[in-house]
């Protein structure tokens, strides 16, 4: 299940390299590929850490881990349209539920030694501001 959609109308939707980062390192992101162009000649996945090129035709969906990949894709021709659906989940938004519905700020203020050090364990507050 995913927790948060981003919808590109294009109509030449081209993605530079990145990762995700703000997304749930563990979790997995969808993406779902819509529009009219020739797949052989653009439109392709770039999975750059895992050295692939996957030639990726309107009408599919692919899963991966978006925050851990560096991905892009091949722009398409003049004329042709590329939209995409993805589906990923925010981390912040996972801490936010696992908080209570606050704030990690909030949360610290409010926390026990006792949760405070088992999230120490857990490295969610290790040398950073917290995600909210």
């Amino acid at each position: 299940m995913f927790v948060s959609i981003t919808i590109n109308f294009g109509p030449r939707t081209v993605s530079l390299p990145h990762r995700d980062w703000a997304n749930l390192s563990w979790g997995w992101c969808s993406i779902s590929l819509l529009g009219d162009f020739n797949p052989e000649k653009g439109g392709h996945l770039v999975l750059w850490d895992l050295r692939l090129v996957i030639q990726f035709p309107p009408a599919s969906s692919i899963t991966i881990p978006f925050a851990m990949v560096w991905h892009s894709n091949i722009p398409i021709s003049s004329g042709e349209m590329w939209y995409s659906i993805t589906q990923y989940s925010a981390s912040a938004l996972l801490c936010w539920v696992d908080n209570g519905f606050i704030k990690d700020s909030d949360w610290l203020k409010r926390a026990s030694q006792e949760d405070g050090e088992r999230r120490e364990v857990e490295g969610r507050f290790k040398d950073a501001q917290p995600p909210l």
